[in-house]
């Protein structure tokens, strides 16, 4: 089985289709079911919502389930908000841009993304038309040469959901195994059972047929193969595509790629995964981790229709979700990220023409064999296949993300998810390239902006920390400075990724990013602190006292400022009082206290662990500041509202959680730790785990790449993966 996800029995699930089937007859009859459909799948590396136990969770709620609303909260998606019978609006969504590239501004991706990104950006999606083909077949790369190939199928039910407490539809069903050819098989039958004929339909057509079928058709499920491991792209010396820069198994590491500055790959991010439907198989509505650029192959079979919103309405798409999709009692949170919180389950699909009479822009895209589709950051996008097909989808970056990437940074602390990649330290390592490479005369525009736009960001970043620790020495509680040289950490608070600054407490348990204020926080051992500033900070801050001198960059700065989180949550946590005598990048500590100036070898245990409760809540509001009490935040919930699982990864279970730290939930586990756990079940001898005991044995750091971590409890030293060190995690093993 998939962990995490319901299977059933055969029996079982004939049962369950056949009592879903009179339910949406007398659905259909009674013309008032709410056209929200729930998926579960996952796209370019997205997650997906864990369950409870195989087979008890549906049962125990199919009542609840197949059953019609008991109120008229969710009139408003009547049919004359949605008529299955007038689907009209189809033909009146407008084209994403396509685009045909010649040979040699084929030559390398990101640079061609770059060219067309300011145009193409303003539609959230675009379509590249590929001038090379690929020589060998994927089936042929996927039989062949990749000997023993099989994937297993997820099961996705064409239904109706409410959106409410009662009708969520969190479960999943595991399909079957499958080499490439018997799936093709199965959907080719499929749809020539539905259709009479092997060909392909207009697309027009099939695109009504979708949403007709989801509203009330007669077809109960149907399998997706996702996040399958693995490209199609053939290693053949003959194959123009694949020995192109744009297989997507080298698009990650390109040299104007982001992401190529991480140690280790992350499965569907760095590294492309295959994506294998039939007739109606989806995946809803959803955006790219950490608000990431991304692009997919379509390497054969019939075509996918795409929707995509771009990313400057992607707060007004939230909106709509918030106001007309989903019931207020199933919002974790009030305001704009309540929305974003469920959304990131990625499983709710809808009708695109909702957004537009709303006034949300939303373009479409038929994505056809040899073509790329592309997703700009936080474009939101969802769509579906007219038959069998196979196509692989890969993240990356560029320059301009930055400053949306901190955004998605700024949105998951919020609502305290474990982000996956450390943007921070992206940031600083990008910038320190950046300023000791010399320029070039032949640098093109389109370099030039995507450099411009990393320097804006990482003196914005510098900016922030400078005048957040200035403020910090203030402090009546303050006792120093400490240097630290090791890899990212995350907030125990927020989980905030923490590179170049943090504060520690006076057990060093509670490593706490500058975002909130320390007064409102109740640390249990006391109100005392020091900041744990990276020993290069004085080399971070001359580079962005350089950045500076450029006209451009300032300028730049200015904007992003008033976008960018940080220098708001800064100006509502530190406001400037006349008098105030900070200077920018002026001299901050280093000199106090004695028993401070090390690097963080020694460790206070002035409180036990079975004291403290490592992972916390911060509520999103507007406030000035985030009170959080970390002794008393953390209430554990059901596994139906854990957060979205990013791997199938077993659970560990209560009696082995009891065996590491009361105060660590059953349900919850780091998912940078999950990604390592896959990267090392795939290449056990890529992860080198080494343990340096200094503390206790409940507490644990992970700490990413080959730096050595000289500071907290107990720490977990991973050489390969640079992925982040979570202090909520007290897990020791990586299996």
């Amino acid at each position: 089985m998939v962990e995490g996800r319901v299977c059933f029995s055969r029996e079982d699930t004939l049962k369950f289709l056949k009592h879903k089937r009179l339910q949406r007859m007398k659905a259909c009859t009674m013309n008032d079911a709410p056209f929200v459909s729930n998926l579960m799948t996952r796209s370019g590396g997205d997650s997906l919502r864990g369950s409870t136990s195989c087979g008890d969770r549906l049962f125990n709620n199919l009542d609840s389930y197949l059953q019609p609303p008991a109120t008229n909260a969710m009139s408003k998606w009547k049919t004359d908000k949605f008529d299955p019978n007038n689907l009209d609006w189809t033909d009146k969504i407008p084209e994403c841009p396509v685009y045909f590239p010649t040979k040699e501004e084929f030559e390398d991706p990101l640079v061609y993304l770059q060219k067309i990104s300011p145009e193409a950006s303003r539609f959230g999606i675009c379509k590249i038309v590929s001038p090379l083909s690929a020589s060998v077949p994927a089936g042929i790369v996927l039989m062949r040469e990749k000997s023993g190939f099989k994937f297993t199928t997820r099961v996705q039910p064409l239904r109706l959901a409410e959106w409410n407490t009662e009708d969520k539809v969190k479960f999943f069903m595991s399909g079957r195994n499958y080499t490439f050819r018997d799936y093709e098989k199965m959907a080719n039958k499929v749809f020539a059972r539905r259709y009479y004929s092997a060909g392909c339909l207009p697309a027009t057509y099939v695109e009504k047929e979708f949403w007709h079928e989801i509203a009330c058709g007669k077809t109960e499920s149907v399998e997706y193969a996702c996040d399958v491991d693995g490209s199609a792209f053939s290693s053949s010396p003959t194959d123009q595509l694949a020995n192109s820069n744009w297989n997507l198994k080298k698009v990650s590491r390109l040299s104007r790629s982001i992401l190529r500055l991480l140690e280790t790959t992350i499965p569907g991010v760095t590294e492309p995964m295959l994506y294998i439907g039939m007739l109606f198989s989806m995946f809803a509505w959803h955006v790219e981790d950490h608000y990431l650029y991304s692009i997919n192959y379509h390497h054969c079979g019939a075509a996918k229709t795409w929707y995509g919103v771009p990313g400057h309405a992607a707060l007004d798409f939230e909106k709509v979700v918030r106001e007309n999709v989903y019931t207020h009692d199933i919002l974790s949170t009030d305001g704009e990220d309540g929305a974003f919180d469920v959304l990131l389950g990625k499983t709710t699909l809808f009708p695109p023409n909702i957004l537009s009479d709303h006034s949300v822009p939303v373009y479409k895209a038929v994505q056809k064999p040899g073509e790329f589709v592309v997703t700009f950051p936080r474009a939101y996008h969802a769509g579906f296949s007219h038959g069998f097909n196979c196509s692989e989808a890969v993240n990356f970056a560029i320059g301009d993300w930055f400053l949306l990437g901190s955004i998605a940074s700024h949105r998951y602390a919020l609502l305290n998810r474990t982000p996956l990649l450390p943007h921070e330290e992206l940031l600083c390592k990008e910038s320190m390239i950046l300023h000791s490479t010399p320029e070039s005369e032949s640098e093109s525009s389109t370099d030039m902006i995507s450099h411009q736009n990393i320097k804006a960001a990482f003196v914005n970043l510098i900016r922030f920390q400078h005048q957040i620790r200035w403020n910090l020495t203030r402090s009546k509680h303050y006792n120093g400075d400490s240097i630290h040289s090791h890899g990212t950490i995350l907030c125990s608070i927020c989980k905030r990724d923490c590179y170049i600054a943090y504060i520690n407490c006076n057990c060093y348990l509670h490593p706490v990013c500058l975002r909130h204020e320390l007064d409102m926080l109740g640390l249990p051992c006391g109100d005392g602190f020091t900041v744990s500033v990276r020993g290069d900070i004085l080399e971070l801050e001359s580079v962005a006292r350089r950045f500076e001198e450029e006209r451009d960059v300032v300028n730049l700065v200015k904007e992003q400022s008033v976008i960018a989180n940080d220098m708001i949550l800064l100006s509502k946590m530190y406001p400037v009082i006349d008098g105030d005598s900070y200077v920018p990048y002026c001299e901050i500590g280093m000199e106090s206290r004695k028993e401070w100036n090390r690097t963080d070898e020694k460790i206070f245990d002035t409180c036990k662990p079975e004291s403290i409760s490592l992972i916390n809540h911060v509520h999103a509001d507007n406030s000035n500041s985030y009170p959080v009490d970390v002794r008393n935040t953390y209430k554990e919930t059901d596994d139906s509202d854990s957060d979205s699982e990013t791997f199938r990864v077993k659970r560990r279970s209560k009696s082995e959680n009891k065996n590491t730290q009361d105060s660590v939930p059953s349900n919850f586990e780091n998912q940078g730790l999950k990604r390592l756990k896959k990267v090392q079940k795939a290449n056990p001898t890529s992860i080198s785990i080494k343990y340096k005991k200094t503390g206790t044995d409940d507490n644990v750091y992970h700490e990413p790449g080959k730096s050595s971590l000289e500071t907290g409890p107990k720490r977990l030293k991973v050489k390969g993966p640079s992925i982040i060190i979570g202090l909520e995690n007290v897990t020791g093993r990586v299996d």
